[in-house]
Parts: C-alpha cells; structure tokens; sequence
C-alpha cells in the first residue's frame, strides 16, 4: 500500500543482552584452551535484541543498522580496551555479507574423520612432513589443501556449514597457536560454541529438531575501507552475526587473529 514502510528501507535498533550468558565464555577448561591456541581476548560474542520482524532477504539491511546503531558501537568499544580490536570510530557506510548455510542438528559431519587415515584409533592425528610449516599434520593438511587426499573426506557442502566454519577456526587458532595432539578438544569445544550459538525447534508431529537461526559472515567499511572485523584480510580474523528470529535476538560471534591479550 502506498505510504508504507518498504521492507528494505526498515531500521533496526538494538540493545545489549548483558544478562545474555555464554557457556563456552564462562567455562575454565574452554578458556585455558582458548589460552593455549592464542585465542583468549580476541574470540567473544556478545548478544542483542532487536526490535523488528528479521527475514533472511533483509539480511544486508539488517547488518547494515547494526554496525550504525549506537549502542551496538558503544558496546563494541568496550571490548576494544584490551587493545585487539580496531575501533568503530567512524560511521558504517556499507557492510557484506555472506549467508553460511547452518542446519546441522548433531556432530555427525564429522564421523569421515574418525575413519579415514587423519586420526590413529586413539583419536591422536597423524603428524606429517611439510616444505613450508613445521609440526605439521594431517588434520590441518585435510583443512587446507586442496590436493589432500583427504580433503573431501567431508563433503564440499558440509564444509560451507557454520558448525565446521568453528572447527575450522578452532583448529588454526591465533598467531602462536599451540595445536593439539588429539582431536578431542577441537570437537568438544566445537560442539559447545554450536551449542551456545545456535537456536533450535522441534516439529510437535514430527518430533524432528530443525535450526531457526540465521548465520552471516559480516564485514563493515568505513570512509576509509574496511573497519570490521579488522583493516586487513586474514582467515582468522572473523565475524558472523547468529539471528533468531523468534526471540529477536542476534549475538555477534568474533575472533581477531593475534596472540593472547591479557584482561
């Protein structure tokens, strides 16, 4: 009808969520092995409400009013104090993003691991030799390289989904990044993120539990270029904002690649 609000022209406002607690923030165990892969201070999230009907075509727009609204800045600059993060100092002019598929329900996706030459049957992973990193091994090969044999062990599809989007970062972890000998931490600590993350129904006929939320990889630029997550192009340096679209919640998940900063 004439006179209404378009879709896409629609504003969100956000507030902080400071009640809103995170296991995986809170745990000791997990947070001396966010310590040991040079994680700890620079991986967090930190949940908002929101106060219109989210719909995934909206995506851009929705994105777009979070890194402008103010109290979605303010509380961003305070996680910046402990110096890994570069300020929002300047307004948001346009942001990307990127859908990444979630609709994993279990940690299945990862059984081809269990079973095709990267693990012993210990679940310790295979160490092997490599031309440029040192300490190297078949986990990280399968992650990485194309020419793996072992690199579609999990399909093309499953590697696009946020549960091994997490993984994935688990295993590479920040800029002095201990690795694992087992591959037992980066799958619990995989599972609990998930977990903690991600929203979930069950159909009353059914009885089938689907995920309802939404995950985008999101970058924001500035007058300058590009702001958020970080100026520069890394792998590890990430952002994802996890929309429920019921609760009207959206929690803001993020890693900046560097070593330990001490809080």
């Amino acid at each position: 009808m004439a006179g209404e609000k378009c879709d896409f022209d629609k504003t969100f406002s956000f507030s902080p969520l400071p009640s809103k607690k995170l296991l995986f923030l809170q745990d000791k165990d997990t947070l001396a092995l966010f310590m040991k892969w040079s994680m700890l201070g620079r991986l967090s999230a930190q949940s908002y409400s929101f106060d219109q009907t989210f719909y995934p075509y909206n995506s851009e727009r929705f994105a777009l009013c979070f890194f402008r609204d103010p109290d979605v800045v303010s509380s961003l600059s305070k996680e910046l104090k402990a110096g890994a993060w570069v300020p929002l100092d300047k307004p948001v002019v346009c942001v990307d993003v990127e859908p990444v598929p979630c609709t994993q329900v279990s940690m299945e996706l990862f059984d081809p691991i269990y079973s095709c030459g990267i693990l012993r049957p210990s679940g310790h992973v295979v160490k092997c030799f490599h031309d440029v990193y040192p300490d190297y091994d078949e986990l990280r090969r399968m992650l990485q390289e194309e020419d793996s044999e072992h690199y579609y062990v999990v399909g093309r599809e499953e590697r696009g989904e946020f549960l091994f989007r997490i993984f994935e970062h688990l295993c590479f972890g920040g800029e002095l990044c201990q690795y694992e000998d087992t591959i037992d931490p980066y799958i619990s600590t995989t599972k609990q993120i998930y977990k903690d993350l991600i929203s979930v129904q069950k159909d009353p006929e059914t009885k089938k539990i689907s995920v309802v939320s939404t995950v985008l990889r999101v970058w924001a630029y500035d007058e300058s270029g590009r702001c958020y997550p970080g100026r520069r192009e890394e792998k590890q340096t990430f952002a994802y904002l996890i929309v429920d679209p019921f609760k009207r919640h959206v929690t803001l998940f993020y890693h900046c690649y560097g070593v330990v900063v001490f809080t």
